[in-house]
């Protein structure tokens, strides 16, 4: 099983950006931590805070890979271009998000990407990828 997590603005800062919301751990920390849990899976990782970026990624791996974790990050609430890019291709979509977006400011409780993804994990910290590669095995 081939697995990409795809993680938008600012994604590239956790660990140092706001604690209390996204925890302390940087991202590729935790990555390497999914590579052990999950010694079966092909997972690859890539990070972009570049919207065009993001859906040429998006593009190149939605037809032969099993599964997309996106993080698409504040894009998630603007960009109907990766919405499009998500419905584009035939990769299972997850969309993910490590805060609650219900419990933050109004303009983050609407995803553009919601519609064309497969499911949504919202709100469990970083442990919100591990949900999202079990959902796919």
């Amino acid at each position: 099983m081939k697995i990409i997590i795809i993680n938008g603005p600012n994604l590239n800062l956790l660990g140092q950006r706001e604690p209390e919301t996204y925890g302390n751990l940087s991202f590729e920390s935790y990555f390497k931590e999914l590579q052990n849990q999950f010694p079966n899976v092909a997972l690859f990782y890539y990070q972009s805070n570049i919207e065009g970026e993001i859906i040429d990624k998006i593009q190149e791996v939605g037809f032969d890979y099993d599964g997309i974790i996106l993080n698409a990050a504040a894009y998630t609430h603007t960009s109907v271009g990766i919405a499009d890019a998500v419905k584009a291709v035939k990769t299972p979509v997850i969309e993910v998000h490590i805060s609650n977006t219900y419990a933050r400011e109004e303009f983050r409780h609407q995803s553009f990407i919601a519609p064309n993804a497969s499911g949504i994990i919202i709100g469990f910290g970083l442990n919100s990828y591990r949900l999202a590669i079990q959902s796919f095995i």
